[in-house]
């Protein structure tokens, strides 16, 4: 992939092709509209980069039970350049909805954008979790294998392994930034919740601008049921993947969320930009801080 020139908006059309940003639409086909896909078939795209790397380190996967299987839940690190101080722990999380696989695949072309520019990721420690409910992303489901909704059991005792895995994540890490990436099928423009630190929504504002490069943004005043503005939501659902309640400093927590019927490979590049814009502005705020 080249660097990320100047470029238009795109409308959502069946005629769209990727701008030179990105490449044109990916050779291993994005995220896979068939009614089952592998798990395998998206890590070892992540496992193929992460081979000649020298800042992408495969990480042991998480593991659980369920019907006497074991289940792996992939995790990656991003090791940025050194930027001088403590690295800036982010976790970023796709696939707790398995179906909706453009936030799995944009997780992938991120980290390839990472790889041909490492100096994106100065001064970031990057948790990636492509693919954080594997039973439904292979059966091309929202649900899990048990049939629960992951997205609203997070602190609420929950007693799925998936749930129960990703908060001891959360708890051991401590992360300075969440960002989940999602697909709306009720959304025809990308949006954003903005929760956790005050400076979030100043992180959200610049990423949606760098996606409605690729698709447009929502710009409703109730979006998901939620009051909006400039496509940006400040409520949101009990339950979400979201840091541990009691932690303090509160780190910034976004989520994303691109129109699920776009065509998957805009919908991947938005993210992906989206995600750089983030640390960007991220590294920017912290450099300030720093300096007062």
């Amino acid at each position: 992939m080249a660097p990320l020139p100047d470029h238009q908006p795109y409308q959502l059309t069946e005629e769209v092709t990727m701008p030179g940003a990105l490449g044109n639409p990916p050779a291993y086909g994005g995220a896979e509209r068939s009614p089952q896909r592998t798990l395998e078939s998206l890590t070892a795209r992540f496992d193929e980069i992460a081979r000649d790397s020298a800042s992408l380190c495969v990480c042991p996967p998480g593991r659980f039970e369920l019907a006497g299987q074991s289940v792996a839940l992939p995790r990656y690190l991003f090791l940025g350049p050194q930027g001088g101080a403590e690295p800036l722990r982010i976790g970023v999380f796709a696939g707790i909805h398995g179906d909706e696989a453009a936030g799995s695949f944009a997780l992938l072309r991120f980290a390839q954008l990472l790889e041909e520019k490492p100096e994106l990721a100065r001064g970031y420690c990057l948790f990636l979790y492509p693919v954080c409910n594997p039973t439904g992303f292979e059966d091309n489901t929202r649900y899990s294998y048990n049939g629960e909704d992951l997205n609203r059991a997070f602190w609420r005792n929950s007693r799925q392994p998936e749930v129960r895995l990703l908060e001891s994540e959360l708890m051991y890490h401590a992360f300075n930034g969440l960002i989940s990436l999602h697909t709306d099928d009720t959304s025809d423009g990308v949006y954003g919740y903005a929760h956790g630190a005050l400076l979030t929504r100043h992180l959200l504002g610049p990423a949606l601008a760098a996606a409605s490069e690729f698709l447009p943004l929502n710009q409703k005043g109730l979006i998901d049921g939620f009051r909006a503005r400039d496509s940006i939501i400040r409520d949101g659902h009990e339950g979400v993947l979201c840091a541990p309640p009691k932690i303090r400093p509160r780190p910034f927590e976004v989520i994303l969320e691109t129109p699920h019927h776009a065509p998957h490979f805009l919908q991947e590049a938005a993210l992906a930009v989206a995600l750089c814009k983030i640390l960007d502005e991220y590294r920017q705020f912290i450099a300030y801080a720093q300096n007062l």
